[in-house]
């Protein structure tokens, strides 16, 4: 017994030693260098909102953002990592551009102790790993590709107003999220998968289930992440998966049979599975993919696809019912488009449809899919001053860069009346006017969203389906929107989009 509480103490001890080490770091670390900064919450720095769950990515951000006025950049901390926030255009340019060797990593948020399948995902990896993998799946996602997969999406789109159509009762109060999850998560399992899908029809299926499993993010799945951080060996070695175990067996399942399926029987889909697949099957060892690859990688596909397409879509139509003349503007450029298409829209006329890219571009600007991304220095570097009366910082290996792109989106300094949804900002004529810098909804340099071209043409397809209904609130619905979820890194709200389809009327 006396061993035991030996032991303990001991055991305490060390645990209070580290922690006042950590205290310590945190409060002396930007004073030695006698730089701008914001004092840390003791042991959790300058994200503990985060931790605990009291604010959402985006407005506690954009909260930090909001501290010294007139400074390029600041110290603040990551839990126990050094960070410095960016506020000045020409550094985000200089960090993710012009310098991206000193900064090309991010942060990531699965370790391979964690999980090694599911670190291999794209965002997730460094340096020339990353590089390797990036340019494997560059050809993916080109607009030759696009093309291919076109039909395939309008058949999800078409599927899914036809349902609206057959079912006005539903169509008639609905919660947008759920039902655009349904849609996106149909356009992963056909386009990624070769797996059709009607998840309005068939609505517990089990592509939806666990798409819905993996993006979901509740208190259990808070604690079971927070121990892995802490606990990585030990809670692999007790079966934990980043993912909830049914969840993460089912998609490693489905990855697998798909890969033998195609090799079995000669299937080609010129998808990013394929192109992993090839490079499955080359001798060059530098470029050897494995299956886990693939699936790290489909993995991030499938997350991305899923969830930030829906929201993304959600956020629009909230704004179409809240502006009837953007919507009736927008219905009007897409119905001239399709009549001078002979009635069939293609992925040409996508394209053509400038008013439809002023639309979604307003919409991500206000709620960009991922409100924050950062950067981690690899290679020592010298920032010039954050503001008169302060020196160069020196920054160190492995010092975190925060980019909070929501922050940037609603500045006024950068977009006038940033809380008002005005798709002009975005015309010919105004949007030359935009600081490249500042608008970045999928990223910005080498590590922007790779996916950004298939994510635009899933919502366009969606949109230009949708505007057969005119886009009403219900008395469900709340706005203006201030109820962001704090439990979702890309963007959400707490209690959903209610919204109602309408059918147009047939004109004589």
């Amino acid at each position: 017994m006396i061993q035991f509480l030996t032991l303990v103490s001991f055991a305490l001890g060390v645990g209070l030693l580290y922690a006042g080490y950590i205290i310590f770091h945190q409060f002396t670390y930007w004073k030695r260098r006698k730089m701008l900064h914001l004092t840390p919450t003791p042991l959790f720095g300058n994200t503990a909102p985060l931790f605990f769950r009291t604010n959402a990515f985006s407005t506690h951000f954009q909260k930090l953002y909001n501290n010294f006025p007139g400074a390029r950049y600041f110290g603040a901390f990551d839990n126990k990592t050094p960070a410095i926030l960016i506020k000045d255009p020409d550094l985000v340019r200089e960090i993710c551009i012009k310098n991206f060797d000193s900064f090309s990593d991010h942060d990531a948020f699965i370790t391979e102790d964690m999980d090694p399948v599911i670190f291999r995902n794209l965002f997730n990896l460094e340096g020339e790993y990353w590089r390797r993998m990036r340019n494997l799946l560059t050809p993916s996602f080109t607009a030759s590709r696009m093309k291919l997969m076109f039909e395939l999406i309008a058949e999800c789109s078409n599927d899914f107003v036809q349902y609206f159509l057959d079912n006005p009762e539903v169509a008639s109060s609905f919660d947008a999220k759920d039902a655009f999850s349904r849609y996106t998560g149909d356009v992963i399992g056909t386009a990624a998968f070769g797996i059709k899908v009607n998840s309005m029809k068939d609505r517990n299926n089990e592509f939806y289930r666990h798409g819905i499993s993996a993006t979901s993010f509740k208190l259990i799945d808070f604690i079971r992440f927070q121990l892995m951080i802490i606990f990585p060996k030990l809670m692999r070695w007790a079966g934990f998966t980043f993912l909830p175990n049914a969840t993460d067996r089912f998609l490693k399942n489905i990855i697998t049979e798909t890969v033998k399926v195609r090799q079995e029987k000669g299937i080609v889909r010129q998808d990013m599975i394929h192109l992993l697949m090839l490079a499955m099957d080359k001798k060059d060892n530098s470029q050897k993919v494995t299956i886990d690859d693939i699936i790290g990688q489909a993995f991030f596909f499938f997350l991305a696809g899923f969830d930030a397409s829906s929201s993304a879509m959600s956020f629009l139509c909230h704004q179409l019912a809240a502006n009837p003349d953007v919507q009736n503007k927008l219905r009007e450029a897409i119905i001239y488009q399709v009549n001078k298409d002979n009635g069939k829209i293609s992925y040409n006329s996508l394209v053509q449809i400038k008013y439809l890219d002023m639309v979604i571009n307003e919409t991500l600007r206000m709620y960009p899919s991922a409100p924050f991304t950062n950067r981690v220095c690899v290679k020592e570097y010298d920032f010039s001053p954050p503001m008169e009366g302060y020196p160069n910082l020196h920054v160190e290996k492995g010092t975190q860069i925060f980019l909070p792109i929501y922050a940037y989106h609603r500045d006024p300094k950068y977009f006038p009346c940033p809380d008002k949804f005005d798709p002009e900002r975005f015309s010919e004529s105004n949007k030359s006017s935009i600081n490249p810098y500042m608008y970045q909804p999928f990223g910005i340099g080498p590590r922007q969203c790779i996916g950004n071209r298939f994510a635009l043409m899933v919502v366009k397809i969606g949109i230009t389906d949708i505007l057969r209904f005119t886009i009403q609130f219900t008395e469900k619905s709340r706005h203006p929107i201030d109820d962001y979820d704090t439990t979702s890194f890309p963007m959400n709200r707490k209690n959903g989009f209610w919204l109602k389809f309408e059918e147009l009327k047939k004109s004589n």
